[in-house]
């Protein structure tokens, strides 16, 4: 799956030239990787109270306090990710296995062993049929912007209340829903005779709604989701048109069955050490973070972002989103918007290590008028192994 496989941590590692340790085991070129990262987040919260998935305000975002410190994960957790590949007749295979687990918690004597295993998945193909992939990973929809968000090695958005016990939210929520983890079947179509195109689908094993604020209301059935993207890429310049669709059933009493139905569109591009990048979610039933999460309710996201190498091992970056509900549905507990705006620099100490330091606001805004406001920094860094 060329477009969506080489996306993630993996993909990342081997941006910023870390190396796995990679040996042979018969017909099986086998490689161990992973991430491991921490960052020094301090956050301030002020304004009013703004109910639903509120990431500025005091509840979400600092955790129920007015003001709170964590040392814990950034966007990304820490990582063991396990890889094999092999030329078996006419098809290159690969088999991989990815093992995640969050840094911070609330106690200094309580096991820490939540592991959120995202990915383990194969994929077989070539160049002529393109590939085939089947198991749990990442999805296609939102997965361009979000791996390409400069906070993905960052924080973002230094939300209290997901930084301990798991990660920070980077733009989700705040110009981008979740790019989500699925069951899935998928396929892409081999680039070399596509000319630049991509073209990537995939059948997503259907999820309930996942609300944070209420009761699930939405169960899934017999529909599974579907996913695609058509992308273009040539001399620096993407551009990539997604969408995704599922049936949700009501469980509950009064509540009607509805369709989720979302299209994104964006574009990148890169000259020298400049970079920009803008990308738009919009549709019904996309949610704040995560799948119908605000049940049958209209909504668009807007993610823009440009960074600056002033040197070969420093970038500096702006980025800015907003992620904005068109109803005061009762999924949304009377929230409008949530924006985010993180100013942040990222220094190469080595070919694995980067050391990050950021700056933002983010600010949630009801559809009454009222509005509160989390001002967040953060320093520390990733390793890429």
């Amino acid at each position: 799956m060329k477009t969506v496989v080489m996306l993630g941590a993996l993909a990342i590692a081997a941006a910023q030239g870390a190396q796995a340790a990679d040996f042979k085991a018969g017909d099986w070129n086998v490689s161990l990787g992973g991430i491991v990262n921490a960052y020094y987040t301090q956050v301030s919260c002020s304004g009013d109270a703004v109910g639903g998935l509120a990431l500025g305000g005091k509840a979400v975002g600092c955790g129920g306090e007015k003001d709170r410190t964590t040392i814990g994960n950034g966007l990304l957790p820490n990582g063991l990710v396990t890889s094999a590949t092999s030329r078996q007749g006419d098809y290159d295979v690969k088999a991989l296995i990815g093992i995640y687990n969050a840094t911070a918690t609330d106690s200094a004597i309580a096991v820490n062993s939540g592991v959120d295993v995202r990915q383990a998945y194969f994929t077989f193909g070539n160049d002529r049929m393109g590939t085939v992939k089947l198991g749990r990973d990442n999805g296609i929809f939102g997965a361009t912007a979000i791996f390409a968000d400069m906070t993905l090695i960052g924080t973002g958005a230094p939300v209290q209340a997901t930084q301990r016990g798991r990660v920070t939210l980077g733009h989700i929520g705040a110009g981008y829903s979740y790019v989500g983890y699925y069951g899935q079947i998928a396929y892409s179509a081999p680039k070399s005779s596509l000319g630049g195109f991509g073209l990537d689908a995939a059948l997503v094993s259907p999820v309930a709604d996942t609300p944070i604020v209420a009761a699930p209301v939405y169960t899934s059935k017999t529909s599974p989701q579907f996913q695609a993207q058509l992308s273009y890429a040539a001399d620096g310049f993407k551009t990539w048109l997604g969408a995704k669709s599922q049936k949700f059933s009501a469980t509950a009493p009064g509540v009607r069955d509805f369709t989720m139905a979302g299209v994104e569109a964006g574009a990148s591009y890169q000259a020298g050490a400049l970079g920009v990048l803008a990308n738009f979610q919009g549709g019904r039933g996309l949610g704040i973070l995560s799948d119908a999460d605000q049940g049958d309710t209209r909504s668009k996201a807007y993610f823009v972002q440009a960074t600056y190498k002033p040197a070969d091992k420093v970038k500096l970056g702006l980025s800015y989103g907003i992620s904005r509900n068109d109803d005061d549905t009762a999924g949304t507990f009377g929230l409008k918007s949530n924006a985010n705006l993180t100013g942040g620099v990222y220094w190469s100490l080595t070919s694995a290590i980067t050391l990050v330091g950021e700056v933002g606001q983010t600010r949630s805004k009801a559809f009454t008028g009222a509005e509160a406001r989390m001002n967040g920094a953060s320093l520390g860094g990733i390793i890429f192994f």
